[in-house]
């Protein structure tokens, strides 16, 4: 496989605070990661970083077969996906959502004056129509539900036909059915062999959607634990990295964790 991600030894540092503490991780294709962790744990600066916004404080970041400080940053960011809430609060509430997809293409937010091959119009109007959302293409984004802002934003995302795909937390804000509206539709992405290399960030595993195959467990800018779902998401390391005693399970391709009870707990 090949590396489209590669930390070995990073730290970030912001005067006194360790964000980051010697995080070594790779990422390679066709892998489809969920970091998880508490609130200040390290998952957004991880995502900066895996998103060329950001350098390290110390140790090496390899991204796209690049070596991050070696490279403009303005080549490796058309190659990668974002969708956050720091991107959604720069949208135009007034932008039309057909328009928001497709300027992404220019790598700016709005469309002004840019000027888009036909191939450009074709794939905004199939990626709404796999996103699901194709019906939306003439509303602005302002008259959006929240669950309808989400799928746009990935519409958008992978407008470029990025190596790498960045989502932050896409399922904060929804309620439950805006939330399995969002699962199913990343589950879809996952299972695509098409589909780029992606890091979800989530604070919940409930939000996993199936097809995804790796998780990272931070806890106060430290790897707790790395590697596959089942060797990763265990009720130890779930445990240690919230600091409290769970119970986990696994039911039909959907994990679920909850504090254990004292009878669980053998009291």
């Amino acid at each position: 496989m090949t590396a489209v991600l590669e930390l070995a030894d990073v730290t970030v540092r912001r005067g006194k605070a360790v964000l980051l503490d010697e995080v070594t991780w790779v990422v390679d294709e066709g892998e489809r990661w969920v970091l998880l962790g508490p609130n200040g744990a390290g998952k957004t600066t991880l995502l900066q970083i895996a998103a060329a916004q950001l350098h390290p404080t110390s140790g090496a970041v390899g991204l796209l077969g690049e070596l991050l400080g070696t490279v403009d940053v303005f080549e490796l960011r058309p190659r990668i996906g974002v969708a956050s809430a720091a991107v959604a609060d720069r949208i135009p509430r007034g932008e039309k959502v057909r328009d928001l997809v497709i300027s992404a293409a220019h790598g700016v937010v709005g469309r002004w004056r840019e000027q888009y091959e036909a191939p450009d119009e074709q794939r905004a109007d199939d990626l709404l129509r796999e996103l699901s959302v194709a019906h939306l293409a003439e509303r602005t984004f302002g008259t959006l539900s929240e669950g309808e802002r989400k799928r746009v934003q990935i519409a958008r995302s992978l407008m470029t036909d990025p190596e790498l795909l960045l989502l932050d937390e896409p399922g904060a804000g929804l309620d439950l059915g805006g939330r399995e509206d969002l699962v199913s539709t990343l589950s879809v992405l996952a299972y695509d062999p098409d589909s780029p290399a992606t890091i979800l960030v989530s604070h919940h595993v409930e939000e996993i959607p199936p097809g995804f195959t790796h998780a990272m467990l931070l806890k106060e800018g430290r790897v707790v634990a790395a590697g596959t779902l089942a060797a990763t998401l265990t009720e130890a390391n779930l445990s240690a990295t919230f600091d409290t005693p769970l119970s986990v399970s696994l039911v039909d391709g959907r994990w679920s964790a909850r504090r254990r009870t004292r009878r669980q707990a053998g009291v």
